[in-house]
């Protein structure tokens, strides 16, 4: 019993407080090392359409189910329906820009929620935020316990096969990180998205034919 308590205190402490000054630390050190690459990327989106924003707001639900704001590069045109998840699209090509293509296909357009982490609203590693449209997913994942966790740029879910899953499978790993978060899986999921992003696999745009 008191191996067990030990154990529980132990995630506990990392979850809450060290995973906390990990996300600092990394969220800083990244935006500094980034900074250039994001003005290129910025003034790319700008010249493609000097008219139009550069940056994408969208409410995602965030830990305990809470609404918060989050960021990213626009990849799409301002025509896009908004608060729809772009798997559901029926013809997302329609609105991907030519540079949104490029950084849809390298995740460059995730690099802006940097500054969530930054903000506490979002960690480095945790279930991907969602729209509040996709009801079944965040029923699932509340029945699963998968929202007491902050949500993360990668996660579980990412790792095993990201937009190519169902959300039965994504829930169920959503849950599985949400009870076992460690910095050793942390770790493990950091460096196996480097590996996805760099070879391109689980990106899908729009609903599968």
């Amino acid at each position: 019993m008191n191996d067990l308590k030990n154990k529980k205190n132990d995630f506990r402490w990392y979850q809450d407080i060290i995973k906390r000054l990990i996300d600092i630390v990394v969220s800083v050190v990244a935006i500094i090392l980034c900074g250039i690459p994001m003005l290129i990327i910025a003034t790319c989106i700008k010249v493609e359409d000097p008219h139009d924003k550069i940056w994408f707001r969208q409410q995602r639900v965030g830990k305990n189910d809470v609404l918060f704001t989050i960021y990213k590069f626009r990849s799409m045109t301002t025509s896009a329906p908004h608060q729809v998840a772009t798997n559901d699209f029926t013809d997302s090509y329609a609105y991907i820009t030519r540079v949104g293509k490029i950084l849809r296909k390298t995740s460059l357009d995730e690099l802006p929620q940097l500054f969530n982490v930054l903000q506490g609203k979002m960690s480095i590693v945790g279930p991907r935020p969602l729209i509040p449209a996709e009801k079944r997913v965040l029923k699932l994942r509340d029945q699963l316990g998968a929202t007491a966790v902050l949500p993360g740029i990668t996660g579980l879910a990412q790792v095993h096969g990201r937009d190519e899953l169902d959300d039965t499978k994504k829930a169920e790993y959503d849950s599985e990180y949400a009870h076992h978060v460690s910095f050793h899986l942390d770790f493990w999921i950091f460096w196996k998205t480097i590996f996805i992003v760099l070879q391109g696999k689980g990106i899908q745009d729009g609903k599968r034919p």
